[in-house]
């Protein structure tokens, strides 16, 4: 039988409906402007707004309490020229060779080509990864892929949050990471988060998200 944990209290507090209505209308307002940027600014951000944003991660639940995420927030220019380097190779192959019609169909609308140089003009990489084994080699994650994609989405939301833009990237090879940090080949790499403050003459395009009743049923 496992040890028994302390028991504290929720943390919970309840609104008026009124507020509650008004909290859940402002945040959708705040949050449907939400853009994904891929032209950024070299301006610098200060780390501590960075390490907030991953502390509003790490409240994210996740299966059995075990948060398999790690973060790797990087701003380093050595370091992202690297990561550029390799991952433009990834791409090349993807867009010569892997990518089916359809998909370069898909993406054409969205302007993406293989070069990415995103990965060195904006002044974050926050790369995110999961944990699905322990340093002994056990397997002693649950739910991993679900926790941190939860997690990356708060992560998502705190940046916007604060001010900043983002781009999630998620080239198709993304083992060339485990390399330039060093990292052993069980550490998955789940996505790059590109963080920063989009350039001035950035534009993004004219699309938008499906309608509500498109999304969801009431039952």
């Amino acid at each position: 039988m496992g040890k028994k944990l302390p028991i504290s209290k929720t943390g919970y507090r309840e609104y008026s409906l009124e507020e509650m209505k008004e909290r859940a209308r402002s945040f959708y307002e705040e949050m449907s402007v939400r853009r994904s940027v891929r032209k950024f600014s070299n301006r610098s951000v200060p780390r501590s707004i960075i390490e907030d944003c991953i502390r509003t991660a790490c409240t994210a639940p996740s299966g059995a309490n075990l948060q398999p995420w790690h973060f790797f927030a990087i701003s380093d220019p050595e370091v992202k020229r690297k990561i550029r380097v390799e991952a433009e190779k990834s791409e090349d192959r993807f867009y010569k060779k892997e990518a089916s019609k359809a998909q370069l169909e898909k993406l054409a609308p969205l302007g993406t080509t293989s070069r990415k140089l995103f990965l060195e003009d904006a002044p974050y990489l926050i790369a995110v990864f999961t944990k699905y084994k322990s340093k002994s080699g056990s397997k002693n994650n649950y739910y991993i892929e679900e926790s941190v994609g939860i997690a990356t989405g708060m992560l998502v939301t705190a940046i916007h949050h604060a001010g900043l833009a983002s781009l999630c990237y998620t080239p198709s090879d993304m083992t060339f990471l485990n390399g330039i940090l060093k990292l052993p080949s069980y550490a998955h790499a789940f996505l790059i988060l590109i963080v920063g403050y989009p350039d001035p003459g950035a534009t993004v395009p004219g699309i938008g998200k499906k309608p509500l009743e498109e999304v969801v049923n009431f039952i």
